[in-house]
């Protein structure tokens, strides 16, 4: 079931660029045409524009294909990541032809060259826009049905490719009304607003293989699924190891009654994997146990006066995995301070020191824990 999803994505991407390259052919073709005829550095540089959308598609189609492999004896987890290194190469075509777009754009603005605009040119331009909003609002839907970060790119290139083509009618606007040529000076924006989708291609795709925060939605919506089971009291510490576009590894800890047997604990654990690869299509690969006191008062209490002391430090996101031995003086839990404190671990040694204050007979380890929920 699950090579079948994956198949069917990537063949729905490698068809939604398949229709991108057509489309974008055509528009060089025309563009690039018009552009000789009429003198027009600022239609020639969108033909080339053009091209290059039409170039991303084409890696786009070879990175899946190749995302698309199996894993083998020296990757053993797939090559899925094979995605994100074809979104830095169309990053770095696009960043190509802004440069060369801009040193032409230049060029021209210190020796002009008269355009020489048509009606076939207007209508050209006209056209562009038409098909360029409703190629790329095309792709970016399927981008982000298919949760292709390349398509969702090329997507929105297409749509600022059609703010772009705006600009060059208006240009043309302009110089039949005023006589005033801003040819030269559009291509430089031009330029300008293909390096910058170039750079912020260069960011996604470097998010992806550094590890960026997955989905808080799709984080919740596992831990539902882990803490519909009966025996669990809660599911902590869920780590999503990403190796491709919908291709999660995972760990989790899960919270359970100290009276359970480690047969029960064995099927439990069985049961959650069993369940969320079903599921979620995610694959834990390790299920870390958290075992709470539940038959005596004396730990319950002992557990709501350190949880409330906690409490009121600032930052305190969430305390678990409390677990107290009354006989040895004991306790241990784990406790998430928010990213956004420049003095997370001052607080952190703060926490401590309070706790040594309030509960001096116990020894104490207090982990503190990443914020990845």
């Amino acid at each position: 079931m699950e090579k079948q999803i994956a198949r069917d994505r990537g063949s729905m991407i490698v068809k939604t660029s398949i229709i991108a390259i057509i489309t974008n052919v055509f528009l060089v073709i025309f563009k690039m045409a018009i552009g000789l005829i009429s003198n027009s550095i600022a239609i020639v540089l969108d033909a080339v524009n053009n091209l290059t959308d039409a170039i991303s598609s084409i890696v786009t189609i070879v990175g899946t294909k190749l995302a698309s492999r199996g894993p083998d004896k020296k990757h053993p987890l797939g090559h899925g990541r094979i995605e994100y290194l074809s979104a830095l190469i169309v990053s770095a075509l696009v960043i190509y032809a802004g440069i060369t777009s801009l040193i032409e754009s230049i060029k021209k603005i210190i020796s002009p060259v008269v355009p020489e605009y048509s009606a076939a040119y207007l209508i050209v331009v006209v056209a562009a826009i038409a098909v360029k909003i409703i190629l790329g609002s095309f792709v970016k839907k399927r981008g982000e049905q298919y949760n292709s970060g390349a398509l969702v790119a090329s997507g929105s290139d297409a749509l600022t490719d059609a703010i772009i083509s705006a600009s060059v009618l208006l240009s043309a606007v302009v110089y039949l009304i005023f006589g005033i040529g801003l040819e030269a000076y559009v291509g430089v924006i031009i330029s300008l607003f293909i390096i910058r989708t170039g750079i912020e291609m260069i960011l996604e795709a470097l998010d992806e293989i550094l590890g960026k925060r997955v989905d808080s939605e799709l984080i919740r919506e596992v831990k539902k699924t882990i803490c519909e089971d009966e025996l669990v009291s809660g599911a902590y510490d869920l780590i999503l190891n990403n190796y491709g576009p919908e291709r999660f590894i995972g760990s989790v800890h899960v919270e359970v009654s100290d009276t359970l047997t480690a047969n029960e604990i064995d099927m439990l654990e069985r049961r959650i994997a069993t369940k969320v690869i079903e599921k979620h299509g995610i694959l834990l690969t390790g299920i870390g146990i958290y075992s709470i006191n539940e038959t005596d008062n004396d730990i319950r209490k002992l557990r709501h006066d350190v949880y409330d002391a906690v409490n009121q430090h600032d930052g305190v996101l969430q305390i678990h995995g409390f677990y107290a031995d009354l006989e040895e003086k004991t306790m241990s839990f784990d406790v998430i301070l928010d990213f956004d404190l420049k003095n997370r671990h001052e607080i952190y040694e703060e926490i401590k020191r309070d706790l040594d204050e309030r509960f001096p007979d116990f020894k104490k380890s207090v982990t503190l824990d990443i914020d990845i929920g």
